[in-house]
């Protein structure tokens, strides 16, 4: 697992509002827990309203909403590969929509990896 995606997931187990120690956050997302105490330093560095330390465990602050734009990399996937289907056959009725709509996302979304091709 990639780190974002791993960021993401911790991000999710998170938002229950318990506190998780790092030894079970480290079994979830199968790393050791060095591994966690330094992503949840990094998301804390960024803003993400975590709070913790070592030996006690992590929560989140407040709630935090993430926006409709976090994409699971598998969610991406099958949407670059939609448009690109609808984009490339020029019978469909909503083929230049298709080709619009994925340029604005491969333009938007640089992080979820769509190719304009």
């Amino acid at each position: 697992m990639k780190r974002d995606q791993r960021l993401f997931a911790l991000v999710q187990i998170l938002r229950d509002g318990k506190l998780h120690t790092a030894e079970d956050l480290a079994r979830a997302m199968g790393v050791s827990t060095r591994t966690i105490w330094r992503d949840m330093a990094m998301m804390a560095a960024t803003g993400i309203p975590v709070e913790g330390e070592r030996g006690l465990g992590y929560i989140l602050r407040t709630a935090l909403v993430l926006p409709a734009t976090a994409l699971t990399p598998d969610e991406a996937e099958v949407l670059g590969e939609g448009l690109r289907r609808i984009a490339e056959d020029e019978g469909h009725p909503r083929h230049r929509a298709a080709r619009s709509l994925l340029y604005k996302v491969a333009t938007l979304l640089p992080q979820a990896g769509i190719a304009m091709e």
